[in-house]
């Protein structure tokens, strides 16, 4: 009797150490748990997603507290899994919103781009208009300046004329100023001819005296 007595005491030892042990592994899955799940809700970049995920974890691990030995295993699964699904959501949820951060940026550049092209385009044609007009203004100039040279060459051409017709009448003029002294000249030829043929004509005043002194005395 009193050896039963020690072998149940023995045995009852047994079961309240494998409960302390039992209790005290529960005890660490369930801080296990709890800190991987505290871990993610105060993540700065994870914390803020999968909040549904993150409240059915810790639903999975206040069922895991309240679980029987029998049932332990399954609520332990399910915790863990639950615990990993709400980690795995929050990083596909910061994924997606990263994605979409980046398709936005890349949609702003898209739009930066496009208005950047468009201001080039129409710096571009407002370059091009400003070199036509240009263009235009030296057509412009190049004309009138032909315009002018051809009216500078039409009253060059217009003096040569009158230069010519000036210079064949003065040509007259010299040809007829010839002429007529030429004219002047042979009547003072022959006048002065005709003065000597009369002064040749005529004798000397002591001849017709000598002349005419014996015929006074005759008439005596």
């Amino acid at each position: 009797m009193k050896r039963f007595s020690i072998l149940l005491a023995v045995l009852l030892l047994g079961l309240a150490a494998s409960a302390t042990v039992l209790a005290s592994k529960d005890d660490m899955d369930i801080t296990r748990l709890t800190n991987s799940l505290n871990q993610l809700s105060g993540s700065p970049t994870l914390g803020g997603y999968a909040q549904a995920e993150q409240a059915l974890a810790r639903n999975a691990i206040a069922s895991l507290a309240d679980a029987s030995s029998h049932e332990r295993p399954h609520a332990l699964y399910m915790a863990e899994r639950s615990v990993d699904q709400a980690r795995a959501a929050a990083e596909l949820a910061a994924a997606q919103a990263r994605l979409a951060h980046l398709s936005r940026e890349h949609d702003q550049l898209l739009l930066q781009r496009s208005q950047i092209d468009a201001d080039a385009a129409r710096k571009e044609l407002e370059f091009q208009r400003l070199q036509y007009q240009l263009a235009q203004q030296v057509t412009a100039r190049l004309q009138q300046q032909g315009e002018e040279a051809a009216s500078q060459a039409q009253a060059a051409q217009a003096e040569a004329e009158r230069a010519r017709r000036l210079a064949a009448a003065q040509s007259r003029v010299a040809r007829a100023a010839r002429h007529e002294a030429a004219l002047a000249a042979e009547a003072a030829r022959a006048m002065r001819s005709q003065l000597q043929k009369e002064a040749d004509a005529t004798p000397p005043a002591h001849e017709k005296h000598v002349t005419e002194k014996p015929h006074h005395d005759g008439g005596r």
